[in-house]
């Protein structure tokens, strides 16, 4: 039976709220999420927004149950080293994987194939099943050594989407800015979405 299901990686870079609002979207056009979130990444969250996810999987969970409502089911959060979860192993892959936001270190870790971590190796396994991979970079300026790694992937069919939101559809809150990027990664995952009308309509 294919697997369907849509992986969410958040990790240290800034930029949390896409990562939310990309969780919030999918769960509600009935996805399928396998959750991780790193270290650094629940830095950025207390950082950056007034979200208190706490610091391990079962609270994770309980947290965003709580805030999402998701169907039974849906929604699994897994830890950094649960190294038996499905996302693990390419016989259980998901459909398609997002990073979001994608940090420095996290791009140069899936480029060099490191599989230190879950995040890691569930990246990986995309790959190496050719499954759909989205990276949700954010950083600037852009170095050698990022450009040269989004470069490597790129060329292993790797969407590499900026968090680079644009302004024609006249944005009037930092929430209108939020849904331009999120769009954009729903279109790269064929999920239906009215966040943002397409060009031209």
């Amino acid at each position: 039976m294919k697997n369907d299901t849509i992986t969410l990686a958040m990790t240290g870079a800034s930029g949390a709220h896409y990562g939310f609002r990309l969780l919030e979207c999918l769960l509600k056009a009935e996805k399928n999420v396998h959750l991780l979130i790193s270290s650094a990444a629940q830095v950025v969250i207390n950082t950056e927004t007034n979200h208190h996810i706490g610091s391990n999987p079962d609270d994770v969970s309980r947290y965003l149950h709580d805030l999402y409502q998701p169907a039974p089911s849906q929604l699994t959060v897994f830890g950094k080293t649960q190294w038996m979860a499905p996302i693990a192993s390419g016989s259980n892959a998901s459909k398609a994987m997002v990073v979001c936001p994608c940090s420095s270190a996290t791009l140069s870790s899936i480029a060099r194939g490191s599989s230190t971590d879950l995040i890691e190796r569930a990246a990986d396994v995309i790959l190496k099943e050719q499954r759909k991979l989205i990276l949700v970079t954010r950083e600037m300026p852009l170095s050698v050594i990022h450009l040269e790694n989004m470069l490597s992937l790129a060329r292993l069919g790797v969407s590499i989407l900026p968090a680079s939101p644009g302004f024609y559809h006249k944005p009037e809150k930092v929430e209108d800015l939020i849904d331009f990027v999120v769009a954009r990664i729903l279109d790269h995952l064929s999920v239906e979405h009215h966040l943002v009308p397409p060009w031209g309509t």
